[in-house]
């Protein structure tokens, strides 16, 4: 400064305004750091702390997608499992109905309970095809699966199937007949074909409790995985928070100093200029 402006300072006046300015640099930062929380606000402050912190925050955010996917993923089974107790509920139906044939004692009982058990299984079809989430169905086939990732690289996944749950579907294979299916040659109920039906029911609720079981591991596996992804995502960003924020009980003391150290430098410096005023005394 003295050479570009010809301007020549004491050494005491240059060391004092060099100390000032040093100190109202570290007065400024601080200032910054209490306004801001961190003391790592660019690559400038710590190039290390930055961009590790950087790099937690980022894989952060991409758990916290596969996190919000995991919670879609949940609705879906939930969709899939409430379609399955739903069915279960029809077929107890339809089972009660065909009992109630077996004792029927007139060709017209029979031939109306009959209508009303084809009626339940038209029921167990529609109940199937609107049990879909977001488009997705695990109850029309086989064919369907759904892939649910864990990671943020999707290395890490499960991928669920599922099933038909049609009433003449390869799940549940009950079959309907005729008008008069459940009546015998001398107008009485045919038990034997009555019994089949049953039979069947039987076979077509356990199927579905042991889809419902593959649902609920499933459900269970992705529920697990989310807790732990919420820890994860809170352990990143705890450690990106101890890399960069600042400690403001220390930022705070050193407001402090720093403002006592100003005053201080500031007077020092008026008395370092004094040497050089008393020249005026000399004219």
């Amino acid at each position: 400064m003295a050479a570009s402006s010809g301007i020549t300072l004491t050494s005491g006046m240059r060391a004092n305004l060099y100390s000032l300015q040093n100190t109202n640099s570290l007065l400024e930062r601080t200032q910054k750091r209490l306004a801001t929380g961190q003391r790592v606000q660019s690559a400038v402050d710590d190039p290390v702390n930055y961009f590790t912190a950087l790099g937690h925050r980022q894989r952060s955010q991409d758990l916290a997608s596969r996190k919000d996917e995991m919670s879609e993923s949940v609705q879906l089974i939930s969709a899939a499992n409430e379609g399955v107790e739903s069915i279960t509920a029809l077929i107890a139906s339809a089972k009660s109905l065909a009992q109630s044939a077996l004792s029927a004692s007139t060709t017209t009982e029979i031939n109306t309970l009959y209508s009303q058990y084809k009626e339940v299984l038209n029921q167990i079809d529609q109940v199937g095809e609107d049990s879909g989430y977001k488009g997705v169905n695990l109850l029309d086939s086989t064919a369907i699966t759904h892939t649910v990732k864990f990671d943020e690289n999707g290395d890490s996944l499960l991928t669920i199937t599922g099933f038909d749950a049609a009433a003449q579907g390869a799940t549940l294979s009950l079959s309907t007949h005729g008008t008069n299916a459940w009546v015998s040659a001398g107008g009485t109920a045919d038990k034997a074909e009555i019994n089949s039906a049953i039979s069947k029911l039987d076979g077509a609720r356990s199927a579905l409790r042991t889809e419902a079981q593959k649902l609920s591991t499933n459900l269970s596996t992705i529920t697990i995985r989310q807790d732990f992804t919420k820890g994860m995502i809170n352990t990143l960003e705890d450690g990106a928070a101890e890399l960069t924020n600042a400690d403001m009980n220390e930022e705070g003391a050193n407001m402090l100093m720093l403002q006592t150290r100003q005053s201080l430098g500031t007077t020092s410096l008026s008395l370092a200029s004094q040497s050089a005023q008393s020249v005026l005394r000399l004219f």
